[in-house]
């Protein structure tokens, strides 16, 4: 976890209960903001250090992230790259399959899985994207730790860019500045190895001559991961991110957020020797406003700017077992949890309703169909086109011959042979060879004359049937409608 000072402030402060930022009687008046202009100030926040089970899953959840997108484009399938989006190309290749532009299908099927995935997940248990997996979460906790093992904890890095410029404070910027960069291009460089091939991109690198839409992309995305996770963190999630505008709609009173727990902690304060005042369990020692990303106090209730990533629970637990009291004063729980004083039993319950009951069955549903299709998917395509300069001619024998044009699309990773059918009228037939071998992953495209009596039809379009199938598996076959023309002065 990476390192900070305490809420929007420039210069260190002191963590000791008895400069505590602000109590409790003036929280109301803590969340007014003088209107001084167009822009408010952008204060730097220093974020403290933090230990804890929550960390401990959000660091998981980094690793995890990062060995997925980072080792995928080095992994082979079938002598290929496992995982290529090849724009190039046109094909999509997912370990096994091999997708083309006719399956967008499944794209805005993984689309629609991933949006009420996301209405789910919050629906139970609010922002746990953007506390845990986040791409602007994981990149800002791996900047943050850059920064940390170079310039120092929290104050010491508030010290350092309140001090000159100096050689020393050059050196110490340079070699961060130097890291984030390398690091923000190999994520780009990654990237495109998702939509370019990484053999050709590994050739290209030492000469720098790749082509110009991967020289965009590299820099366009490492510049950007440079950008949002070292220099504008938080304001990414404040004013730019649109999920912190329209979360409310997905949260209920079941919902489980980051939650203080008013009644327990106020008033605050630590309880002093001759001091009757009643004191809460709160002791007002600010560190959960010092560990949190977006710099907000948890103590002032929900607010539209916690990405709900727990870092001001492991803080508050963490003060309330060296102050021997009970941990959970800030906690995840649900408001009506907070009023009736629900059990963790009680809290879970809660977790099946309506709203959750049908995002949980239509996500399944979807999922279910997902499978399904992919499992029934046939890895054939067939497109049957006739030739329209020729609408239908006599020739010797007394048949009428129509051209066609058979495009066939092998979707599999071996060559196969198909046999091909035209049926639809009495004494139909392919003139010539009716067999085909397409290539693994490749279309053909094969001009077939095709022959039909001339009493076998009316004047005009006639309904015919080409039908494909592949010769070493009968259950891989296309069955495509077409025309045949006859004549009207035959």
């Amino acid at each position: 976890m990476s390192d900070s000072n305490p809420g929007n402030t420039d210069t260190p402060v002191n963590d000791s209960a008895s400069t505590s930022p602000t109590p409790a009687t003036a929280a109301p008046q803590a969340k007014k903001k003088k209107i001084g202009g167009l822009y408010e100030k952008h204060n730097t926040i220093y974020v403290r250090a933090v230990e804890g089970r929550f960390v401990k899953w959000r660091w998981a959840l980094v690793w995890l992230t990062q060995i997925i997108f980072l080792a995928l484009p080095w992994l082979t399938w079938n002598g290929r790259q496992a995982v290529l989006l090849h724009l190039v190309e046109r094909k999509f290749y997912i370990f096994g399959w091999v997708f083309w532009p006719q399956d967008v299908f499944f794209l805005a099927i993984i689309l629609i899985i991933s949006a009420y995935s996301l209405f789910f997940f919050t629906a139970i248990a609010g922002r746990l994207w953007c506390g845990y997996a986040c791409p602007q979460t994981v990149y800002t906790e791996i900047f943050l730790w850059i920064e940390q093992k170079i310039e120092g904890d929290h104050a010491k890095r508030a010290k350092l860019d309140a001090a000159p410029m100096d050689g020393r404070k050059f050196r110490i910027k340079s070699l961060k500045h130097l890291i984030w960069l390398l690091f923000s291009l190999w994520t780009g460089f990654t990237l495109v190895a998702y939509f370019s091939p990484l053999k050709e991109l590994l050739a290209e690198a030492p000469t720098f001559s790749f082509g110009p839409w991967e020289t965009f992309w590299i820099f366009f995305y490492g510049g950007f991961t440079y950008l949002f996770a070292g220099f504008m963190r938080e304001q990414v999630c404040k004013f730019m991110c649109p999920y912190a505008r329209f979360q409310s709609a997905m949260f209920d009173q079941d919902t489980l957020i980051i939650t203080y727990d008013e009644a327990r902690g106020e008033p605050r304060g630590v309880k002093r020797k001759g001091d009757d005042t009643p004191k809460g369990d709160c002791v007002d020692c600010g560190i959960c406003v010092q560990v949190c990303p977006t710099g907000i106090d948890i103590r002032h209730g929900l607010q539209y700017e916690c990405i709900g990533c727990a870092a001001c629970v492991d803080a508050c637990d963490e003060v309330m077992l060296k102050m021997n009291k009970p941990v959970g004063l800030v906690r995840y729980t649900t408001e009506h949890a907070m009023k009736e004083g629900w059990s963790k039993a009680e809290i879970l319950k809660h977790v099946r309703r309506p709203r959750t009951m049908i995002y949980g069955a239509i996500l399944l549903l979807i999922f279910a169909a997902f499978l399904w299709g992919l499992s029934t998917r046939t890895p054939l395509r067939v497109d049957v086109i006739r030739d329209r300069a020729s609408l239908g001619q006599e020739i010797p024998g007394g048949l009428i011959e129509n051209v066609f044009m058979l495009r066939v699309m092998n979707m599999t990773e071996k060559p196969r042979s198909y046999t091909l059918e035209v049926t639809g009228l009495d004494g139909l037939q392919v003139a010539g060879e009716n067999r085909m071998t397409v290539n693994a992953a490749q279309t053909e495209e094969f001009t077939l004359p095709v022959h039909a009596p001339q009493d076998a039809g009316q004047p005009g379009a006639n309904r015919i049937f080409f039908e494909v199938v592949a010769d070493d598996d009968p259950n891989v076959k296309r069955r495509e409608k077409a025309t045949f023309f006859f004549p009207a002065d035959r």
